[in-house]
């Protein structure tokens, strides 16, 4: 009996090149965070504030039987009776509910994009602005028809104070240089005005946070459309979970009832994957090609 033969692990392609491509092929678009997140410390403080909440609770007494072996209809005492509950700490969630409404108050209130960027430079409770050097509000013409939003500053922006002036910022307006648009024909920003330390992944609370500023930022721009590059920036504004790959290349509708209408709205890869990725380059070009056609169809200004 002959042995059916299998393939030797040396005669596969293991080069770093060969892994990022099984990966991308098979949709993998985002790395792990750079810091560990101790999941079992969050899941305990969420227990202990359950706890705290049932032994503060008033405990209930059981009915006394009524004649004939049925239970007496239970009696609810008048609301002047009844002993005061008593306050509950505030836990994390808490705290992040109430800065995230903290949010939408100061950028509601905010008249114009001036307005706007002094609310996001006022505004202290999101941990990111601790650590980051500069807020990066936005850049290029706050009047164009084009308005591309990102996903958080990195090292050059938060130097600078700029959206996407360092290398991932170059490819990106040669990219858009290839259909005729440059920083004077659109306008530029990003979900999160600050640099997360190590160029990690924004937490959802740090999301939630920033998220009223750039709706309002939307609504004080409004532009004819809109292109979202990165999957943090189409997962937030589109309130969808799919990955960039699945998301890309696809025509959305984004509303806010403070915009006339819905404007158009098509997500692409960050320039930052394309240059540790450069074969999806293609893909980023056929994304260009589909704004391009929408842009005139809406008569956008070149």
């Amino acid at each position: 009996m002959t042995e059916t033969a299998r393939p030797d692990a040396m005669d596969l392609d293991l080069s770093p090149e060969a892994i990022l491509r099984w990966y991308a092929d098979a949709g993998v678009d985002e790395c792990i965070l750079d810091a560990p997140v101790d999941r079992f410390h969050l899941s305990a403080e969420l227990l202990a504030e359950a706890e705290a909440r049932r032994r503060q609770a008033p405990a209930a007494r059981p009915e006394s039987p009524a004649p004939g072996g049925r239970a007496a209809p239970a009696r609810q005492a008048p609301p002047a009776q009844r002993p005061a509950s008593p306050p509950v700490a505030r836990g994390p969630g808490d705290r992040a509910g109430e800065d995230i409404r903290s949010a939408a108050r100061m950028a509601a209130e905010a008249q114009t994009l001036e307005d706007l960027r002094g609310a996001v430079e006022r505004f202290e409770s999101c941990p990111l602005k601790v650590t980051a050097t500069n807020t990066v509000f936005a850049d290029g013409n706050p009047d164009a028809d084009l308005m591309i939003i990102g996903e958080a500053p990195g090292a050059e922006e938060d130097r600078q104070g700029k959206p996407f002036v360092g290398a991932s910022g170059q490819l990106l307006d040669r990219m858009l240089a290839s259909i005729g648009f440059d920083r004077s024909t659109f306008y530029i920003t990003n979900v999160i005005p600050w640099r997360p330390p190590g160029n990690r992944k924004p937490t959802p609370q740090e999301v939630g946070m920033c998220l009223p500023f750039i709706r309002r930022h939307v609504e004080l721009a409004a532009p004819k459309a809109i292109l979202m590059v990165g999957g943090l920036s189409a997962q937030s504004l589109l309130d969808r979970t799919e990955g960039i790959t699945r998301l890309r290349g696809r025509w959305f509708e984004y509303a806010s009832p403070n915009l006339p209408a819905a404007v158009p709205a098509i997500a692409s890869f960050h320039p930052a994957y394309l240059l540790r990725s450069p074969q999806m380059k293609k893909l980023a070009w056929r994304d260009l090609l589909l704004l391009r056609e929408r842009l005139r169809e809406l008569g956008a200004a070149q």
